[in-house]
Parts: C-alpha cells; structure tokens; sequence
C-alpha cells in the first residue's frame, strides 16, 4: 500500500525551504495581529492616539502617558473556530516623575494538538493508529519597552519609545527558532491633534532556524518526496507606520476620537490599496466615541485588496474587500473591560472573532487614599 499523503501536517517541510538568509514578505506575521480590544475594534489605527500599556506593542513612546501606578493589560482570542490561539499580556511601570516608563509584553500565538502522522503506515503497508502522537506549532514575542518625554508644555508634548524584541518559535520539536529585533515610535500631541510614527524592524530582524530530525523521521522525509530542511536565516523587512487623530467635543461629557494610519512596507509589491514596488501601503481608520469617560463605542476598517467578485470565475472581475470591525468598552474605577468584534480576514469571509481585553490599574490602597 502507498503511504497516505498526511505529511502535510508538518507543516515545516513546506514553509522553510531554501531561506537562505533573505527578506520574508510575511516572516513574523503574528506580530501584526495586534494587542488589546481596543486596538483591533479600531481597525488597528492606534499608533498616534494609544496611551495604555497596549503602546508597548503599537507604539512605545504611548507608554509615557501611564502615570502614577503600574498598569497590567491581558487578552485572549481564538480564530478558525478555536484552532489558533493568540494570547497577550503586558505590565508597564512610569517612573517616580512620570518623565519615563517602561513596560514588558508576552504574545504567544500558537496551533495545538496537530497530529504528527509520519509513522501512521507501517512498513508492511498496515496503518497503525497508535503511532500519532500530537505536537504544537507557537510564535513567541517578547517585547522590553522604554519610554521618554522629551518635551513638556501646556499646548505641545514629544514622546520617544523604543522595543527590544526577542522572538521564539518552534514546531514540535522539529524545528526552533530565535530572532531580535528593534522598534522606535514617536507620539507628538499638539492641542486636540495627535500624531504617531512607528518604525518596526527597524535592525531587519532575523529569525536563525534550527531543525532536529531523527534518522527514521528524514527516511520518511524522503520516501514521500518531502525535501530536509537545514538551518537557515530568515529577515523581516522594516515597516514604517504614520498616524495623525484628533478628538472632536461633542458636549460636556462625550468625545469623538478620529484615528487614521498609514501602514507602508518595503518589501516588494503587496495586494493593499496603494501597491507598487519596492513600496506598498495599507490604510487603516478608527473612531471611538467616549461618553463620560466610563463607556467607549468603537469601529474601525483596514486591509483593503483586490479579490475576484464572489461568483465571478467567468469574467475574472476584481472588487475591492476590506477588514471591519467593531466594539465597546467599560471604564470604572482602575479597571476597564474592552471587546472586540473583529474578521480576520475580510466582509466576505465569515472570520469574524470575539475578543476580550481587561485593563488593571495596580492602585495601592494607600495611594487610592491619599
């Protein structure tokens, strides 16, 4: 018997070959989910407005804004009806002064119990069940902010941010792999106006693989036809992201935050609303109307492309799709809850996700007295 084609679960014979220390277009791409509700119901357009402990991941110099006490921010989301799992969790902690903050964030995202089946014929041709064992396929970030103030004054204020970031991922114990990289962001807030840019990747980071195949598992390898990968470089091209929002009264008590971003990648050209080579842009816009600073009404829109009409196979004609989203959020006391009604992909594809964030100020009773 013909050994079953199942060895596609592995899916790192496919995803490796010949990355002989080179740019990626989409190397790292869980880093660009993103981080907190509150982001991802805004379409992702934070990079000039952020202030919580989410800047850590959309824009360090945001950070400067936590004042007093720590902040702790979490969240958890599921895609693909619970396959993928993508977890985030921050603490940032401003400086006596409130001149200077510096923050710690975790993102893990990650595929659990993929079944390893390279062993499920026998050699006599018979199937044996028995030999599936199950594996886990996870993308770690580690992100170690800093933040300054470097101008103060009663109508204009200049933010400086900077990550070290450190990457782990690993398929099984088939392959691993370790990267660094830099980001800087600068927040400039000039009376209702804010403006935001962040350069991500800023080194070109590197993720240097290293895979561990026994003896048997590369003779499979090879009998199916599946090349042996060997260890390898690969790079993640800086990314440039712009922001400009303003905050429009609408009365004593509500606001409306307007937040426009302008995603630019130079890696080759890219299926965005602005493409061309070697640079391509991708638009993203948000709004969050604020009543009373206690509850939050948000929606946002990005990652326009041209995709075939749906139903159109005969005149191949393009439409233009896009990724909404939507959602809302409770502030009390020093805790807020965000949720996030968000598609992963775009409106004509039901991808659409459930996201929780909880933002935790760590207020000591002593302080909360004082």
């Amino acid at each position: 018997m013909k050994p079953i084609r199942v060895y596609l679960t592995l899916l790192i014979t496919i995803f490796f070959l010949n990355a002989t220390a080179q740019f990626r277009k989409y190397s790292n791409e869980f880093l660009n989910i993103g981080a907190g509700a509150r982001g991802l119901a805004m379409g992702s357009a934070q990079v000039a407005s952020v202030t919580d402990g989410t800047a850590g991941y959309w824009n360090p110099a945001g950070l400067v804004s936590i004042k007093d006490h720590p902040q702790l921010n979490l969240m958890h989301a599921e895609y693909f009806a619970g396959i993928g799992k993508y977890d985030y969790a921050s603490i940032a902690f401003p400086a006596a002064n409130n001149k200077r903050t510096v923050g710690i964030t975790g993102l893990r995202f990650a595929v659990d119990d993929i079944m390893n089946t390279l062993f499920l014929v026998e050699p006599d041709g018979s199937i044996n069940y028995n030999n599936i064992q199950a594996f886990s396929s996870a993308d770690y970030a580690f992100l170690f902010s800093f933040a300054q103030k470097l101008k103060e004054s009663t109508d204009k204020n200049v933010h400086f941010g900077l990550n070290a970031k450190v990457i782990h991922r690993n398929v099984g114990k088939f392959a691993k792999a370790w990267g660094f990289g830099l980001d800087a962001g600068l927040q400039i807030i000039h009376n209702n106006w804010k403006f935001g840019v962040t350069g991500r990747d800023i080194t070109s980071t590197f993720n240097a693989w290293s895979f561990n195949f026994s003896e048997k598992e590369k003779e499979v390898l090879y009998l199916t036809n599946n090349e042996i990968p060997v260890k390898s470089t690969e790079l993640t091209a800086p990314r440039l992201v712009l922001g400009i929002a303003r905050n429009f009264k609408l009365g004593k008590k509500s606001s409306l935050l307007a937040e426009a971003n302008l995603d630019l990648t130079f890696d080759g050209q890219r299926n965005t609303l602005i493409s061309a080579e070697p640079v391509s842009a991708d638009p993203k816009l948000g709004l969050e109307l604020n009543v009373n600073n206690v509850f939050f009404l948000r929606a946002g829109i990005n990652n326009f492309q041209r995709a075939l009409a749906d139903g159109d196979t005969v005149n191949q004609k393009k439409v233009w799709i896009y990724q909404p989203s939507a959602g809302a959020g409770f502030h009390i006391s020093n805790v807020t809850i965000d949720y996030a009604f968000t598609n992963l992909a775009n409106q004509s594809n039901p991808l659409f996700t459930h996201v929780f964030s909880l933002r935790l100020n760590l207020v000591n009773d002593k302080k909360k007295n004082d």
